[in-house]
Formats: structure tokens, C-alpha cells, sequence
């Protein structure tokens, strides 16, 4: 009923790191409004998608993945990047439960309505679960902080007050379509939570970070994430950085940490990885569209890389394993199957 979903754009003179961000998509898994009065705690689970907070009329408290409690005021919008494991409550030190979805009312296609009646005053929130384009084993993701709160980010940024007012008081009223426009409204926020840290510098510009944001390996990074499924060569990335192809390969795996083959082998293979366990991909399309000569041959490289066979991508929900392991020095290229000579 709703097409909820947002999209990171930037204009077309931009650094490599923003001009990455370009594809970001953020795709609204399910949304809920939530009436709670009296006592209440809830325990969100870690789970593959993003959470999404948003607080309108009485706080509440938080307990964040670090284990630390923190209050949470009318207008407070909170995104839980990695999906890691927290706590609302109307106060600290409450005993938390599974937040009930099977007894909220389904308003829409993955929208619901919850109230708990109690004494006091109500809080109002808006939460719910989003899903990135990205596969969660993306550098970029993992470098995001567990928490991201969108009253420190954005600060300077002139169109979010407007953004939260509206939020405000669509949760408020029980219009025809309100959670629907909320939910494109969260969707819009949690890609301006992004964006503003992008903006403010992503935290220490070291590892990864500070690889994608040099001026040449920059530009090399940014096209090996573009393009994924493209038959990448020393010579086309070389040329990317304006460089010879010696030159390339010396600076890359200086500050990349990694050769150019296990970069490119590992970028490969979780692309293929989504393809699989999030779109049902069959293996010998993956195994052909990044130009393996057989399944087994993919296979091998697939799980030298991702840690498990494609096979098990396929029989279970796409979920991430572990973290992607940015780029360790490894000095053989052996698995990157074809794609980079």
C-alpha cells in the first residue's frame, strides 16, 4: 500500500566516500505506533535489520547496546544501524519483555497500532524495522556506531525540526493514512541520520575510512562497490587511480591493507551473498553473472570468503554472519576466482 523506501542521493561533484552513499537505500520492514501508560519495558532483540525510534508527547528510557541508560524527550529519534540488542522502558531498572507484535492491530501492509492502558500519562512512539541495500557485512556498515541518535547529528541541519514537528503530530492524530505518512517520514529521518554523520567525518577517519576518503584509492573503492559483478583488472583499476599498474598495486595494499584480488574477491562475494539469501538468487546465476566456468568452483570461493557454503544462504533468512573483515593484508590473490588480473 505504501512504497516505503529512501534513497541517499548527492550532487554529481562529490567525494568518493559520499558518492558510495548514492545507492544507499533504506526499505521500511514493518512500523508500529505504540500508546504506553503506567509501567512498561520492552526488550528489542538483535536482528538482521535496522531498529527505528521515534518519541512524540512523555519520554522514555533507553538502554542502549552499550549498557547504559539514557532518557529519551519528546522529538528524539534514535537508529539502531546493525539491528544490536536494547531496552525501552517508562523508567530504568523495570524487568523488560518481548516487545508483543502479535497482539497489535494491523493498521496496513506492515503498519500496526499498540496501546497499553495504565496509569499516567501516555508515551507515544513510533518504531520499526528497516532493511539497507547493503549487505551487512559492508565496511561502511560495520563502521557505523551501534546507536545513532539524530538530536547530537543533526544539529545544523535547518529541515529536520520541521521534520520531527511533522512527525509529532502524525503520530498524535488518528487520521486516515497517519501511520503510513510516518512511516515515510521515519524512513526520510533515519537516511538524515546517515547522512549527517557521513557529513561530520563518520567518526576517526582510519582503516577503511581513511582509504576510501584518499583521493585515488578513493575513486577505485568507490567503482569496485558500484560495480561488484564487473570483471575488474589491475590495468582498469590503475587507470581509475591514474597510475601505473605497479604503482597501483604497491599504494592499494598500503593503505587499502589488502591486495587489490582479495579486496575485489571479498567485495564479490558478499554482493553475491545478498543475491543469494536476500533476493533467492539460484547459485549457478550468481556463479555466472560474476564469471565463475562452474557452481563448485563459486562454491569454493563463496565460502573461502563469506565463511559458510552458498547453499546455506539459500536455506535460511538473510541474516549477517560476521563481520566483514576489512582488509587484512593477505598477499595472495588465489580467491578471487576471475575477475581481477
Amino acid at each position: 500500500m505504501f512504497d516505503r523506501s529512501s534513497k541517499i542521493t548527492a550532487p554529481s561533484s562529490v567525494d568518493p566516500l559520499t558518492d558510495m552513499l548514492r545507492g544507499l537505500r533504506l526499505d521500511g520492514v514493518d512500523y508500529g505506533r505504540c500508546r504506553l501508560s503506567g509501567d512498561w519495558s520492552y526488550h528489542y532483540g538483535a536482528q538482521p535489520h535496522a531498529y527505528f525510534h521515534f518519541v512524540a508527547g512523555k519520554g522514555c528510557w533507553l538502554h542502549g547496546p552499550d549498557g547504559r541508560w539514557s532518557e529519551l524527550t519528546a522529538g528524539d529519534a534514535v537508529l539502531v544501524p546493525r539491528g544490536a540488542a536494547h531496552t525501552l522502558a517508562s523508567r530504568p531498572g523495570l524487568e523488560p519483555r518481548p516487545f508483543p507484535r502479535r497482539d497489535c492491530l494491523a493498521i496496513c501492509e506492515s503498519v500496526f497500532d499498540y496501546a497499553e492502558e495504565g496509569e499516567g500519562d501516555a508515551a507515544l512512539l513510533f518504531c520499526g524495522s528497516m532493511r539497507f541495500n547493503l549487505d551487512g557485512l559492508h565496511p561502511l556498515l560495520q563502521l557505523m556506531p551501534d546507536l545513532m541518535r539524530a538530536q547530537e547529528l543533526m544539529v545544523s541541519e535547518p529541515t529536520i525540526p520541521h521534520l520531527l514537528e511533522a512527525m509529532v503530530a502524525e503520530c498524535a492524530m488518528n487520521r486516515v493514512g497517519a501511520s503510513g505518512i510516518l512511516a515515510r517520514l521515519a524512513d526520510v529521518m533515519a537516511a538524515q541520520i546517515i547522512r549527517s554523520w557521513v557529513e561530520r567525518g563518520c567518526g576517526e577517519a582510519k582503516g577503511w575510512l581513511a582509504a576510501v576518503r584518499d583521493p585515488q584509492i578513493g575513486r577505485v573503492l568507490a567503482a569496485i562497490h558500484a560495480e561488484p559483478e564487473r570483471d575488474w583488472t589491475v590495468a582498469d583499476l590503475a587507470e581509475r587511480m591514474g597510475v601505473s599498474r605497479s604503482g597501483f598495486a604497491a599504494k592499494f595494499t598500503a593503505i587499502v591493507g589488502s591486495t587489490p584480488a582479495r579486496y575485489v574477491a571479498e567485495v564479490r562475494m558478499h554482493q553475491a551473498r545478498q543475491w543469494i539469501g536476500r533476493d533467492g538468487m539460484r547459485i549457478a546465476e550468481a556463479a555466472h553473472r560474476l564469471g565463475y566456468d562452474s557452481e563448485a568452483s563459486f562454491s569454493r570461493a563463496f565460502k573461502r570468503i563469506v565463511g559458510a557454503a552458498p547453499g546455506r544462504m539459500r536455506s535460511a533468512p538473510f541474516q549477517r554472519s560476521s563481520p566483514l573483515p576489512l582488509p587484512s593484508g593477505e598477499a595472495s590473490g588465489s580467491s578471487a576466482g576471475p575477475g581481477i588480473t
